[in-house]
């Protein structure tokens, strides 16, 4: 599928100059765990990108449990690391797919055009047998450029405002309403439709094209679509199915549900919307 890399072609330019790989390991529940997982061993010369500290900016009242990153930050440390936009990137995380997709919507959105996710992730790295390394790899200081894709956010503004087609990325039963383990009430944003970005994979794999537009096949190409989930990371993986299978105008909500009920006032929905 279009932005996925397996192991063996990744494996096959491990040693191509022009190629940079980052680790994007990270667990909700144990926030440290990413950066202690690539101390412990990574993919040769691959470079770390903590979800929290670096794909993200602080929490404020509004804009998320996951709120975007700074910009300039986040630039600076792709420099730091010779990140530019001629530079093949490949994320990868432990195989779920979601920090990976993360930080490909990032790079997408700065206007990068070769950045890819490794299927099936570190977990399918070492099933292959292919090397890892505890070695913190150095690389020249190279100036990224950015390009910033203004069509790819939906701001909260706009979500409000929509007149196509509003995907919530979560899992059905907080959809439904029926269980929220971490925002203030149950529910979704008015008028959504749910498509769990985890039927978008297979025993950790990504799903071929075909399988992913099955996925969506009841959705008008036409139209807009914004993804959301609970906080923005989630709802990525959709987002690349999405414009993998040909749809164009395709937005992240980043803020999400987590930001929607950051206001007392908006409305919530429960149970499955009409559309369904």
């Amino acid at each position: 599928m279009k932005y996925i890399k397996s192991v063996s072609s990744l494996h096959d330019h491990l040693k191509d100059e022009n190629v940079k790989i980052v680790d994007c390991r990270f667990a909700l529940a144990d926030p440290g765990y990413g950066k202690n997982a690539y101390i412990e061993d990574h993919l040769p010369s691959a470079v770390f990108f903590d979800l929290e500290k670096d794909l993200s900016s602080n929490v404020l009242e509004h804009g998320g449990r996951h709120p975007l990153p700074s910009l300039d930050v986040f630039i600076e440390k792709l420099s730091r690391f010779g990140i530019t936009q001629k530079t093949t990137v490949v994320a990868y995380d432990d195989g779920e797919g979601a920090f990976a997709s993360r930080f490909w919507w990032l790079l997408s959105y700065l206007g990068h055009k070769d950045v890819y996710i490794l299927d099936g992730g570190y977990k399918a790295w070492k099933v292959a047998g292919y090397e890892v390394t505890e070695k913190t790899p150095f690389y020249e200081y190279a100036e990224f450029i950015p390009a910033i894709q203004d069509d790819m956010h939906a701001s909260y503004e706009q979500v409000k405002n929509r007149k196509g087609i509003l995907i919530d990325s979560r899992a059905k039963d907080r959809y439904l309403g029926l269980v929220e383990p971490l925002d203030k009430r149950a529910g979704h944003i008015p008028g959504a439709i749910n498509c769990v970005w985890t039927d978008g994979f297979e025993n950790g794999f990504w799903k071929d094209v075909e399988a992913q537009k099955e996925r969506f096949s009841n959705l008008n190409k036409t139209e807009e679509i914004i993804v959301y989930c609970g906080s923005g990371v989630t709802a990525t993986p959709n987002f690349l199915a999405l414009k993998a299978c040909g749809f164009k105008n395709v937005k992240l909500y980043a803020g999400s549900y987590s930001d929607w009920v950051s206001y007392d006032e908006n409305p919530v929905e429960t149970g499955v919307h009409p559309k369904l």
